[in-house]
């Protein structure tokens, strides 16, 4: 059927723009209760979808920071191994150190980096995915309120003192 939030919530609109006058009752109409029920629980299956990619890029941020400990680990552990060899000779072994410990801090250094940068990519990509949630949410509150609107009977409120028509070309942007 329909994939996005704003494909079901024109279909909501075209249903109850289309359906037929109660005779003898002005503006009411009578739309089929089931498709409109079944419109709105696809609207609200949608959202899961927008926050399981927010699940997933969690979880690869989660995963990227893991990789970046291990590569950490393993460098400082072949540093460790690298020192051990050099034990054998004094000035041998002071270089070891000096080379074991600049490596560490370099590790730590791009292991810093590496968390910083899933940080900021999880935190801009959760900001985007809060975003078009909002959107999505705006507008099904704003066809909530046509669609009550509609079925009471009801002008929809009105940003200014004139009344205007509906025009759905213009509720798209």
């Amino acid at each position: 059927m329909a994939s996005g939030v704003n494909e079901l919530l024109d279909m909501l609109f075209d249903m109850i723009e289309e359906a037929k006058n109660v005779p003898l009752s002005g503006d009411r109409c009578m739309v089929e209760r089931s498709e409109a029920l079944d419109l709105i629980d696809e609207i609200r299956n949608a959202f899961p979808m927008e926050l399981a990619e927010a699940r997933k890029i969690i979880s690869a941020r989660n995963d990227y920071l893991a990789s970046a400990k291990r590569e950490g680990d393993l460098i400082i552990q072949q540093a460790k191994e690298k020192a051990e060899q050099l034990v054998a000779e004094d000035q041998l072994l002071a270089a070891a150190k000096r080379e074991s410990e600049e490596m560490r801090r370099a590790a730590e250094a791009k292991a810093r980096e590496l968390r910083l940068a899933a940080n900021r990519y999880c935190d801009d990509a959760l900001r985007r995915t809060e975003e078009a949630v909002a959107e999505a949410y705006d507008e099904i509150k704003k066809s909530r309120t046509r669609f009550r609107a509609a079925a009471a009977g009801m002008d929809p409120p009105q940003s200014s003192a004139q009344s205007r028509i509906y025009d759905a070309e213009a509720d798209e942007d």
